[in-house]
């Protein structure tokens, strides 16, 4: 059984979540329109936006 995430995941759960195993990965996503949430310099990713993020590059 997987555990579930948080809705806002540290950069390791989204990796967890999108099935990467690069933060070199992450970080393209990112710069391809991955959204972020920057809070005092803690930053996540929120699970609807990975969703999101992968729904409008499928193929």
């Amino acid at each position: 059984m997987q555990k579930e995430l948080p809705r806002y995941m540290t950069y390791k759960q989204a990796m967890d979540c999108l099935n990467i195993k690069s933060y070199n990965t992450l970080y393209k996503y990112i710069k391809q329109g991955l959204r972020v949430v920057a809070i005092n310099g803690t930053k996540r990713i929120d699970q609807l936006d990975a969703d999101k993020f992968m729904e409008a590059h499928k193929i």
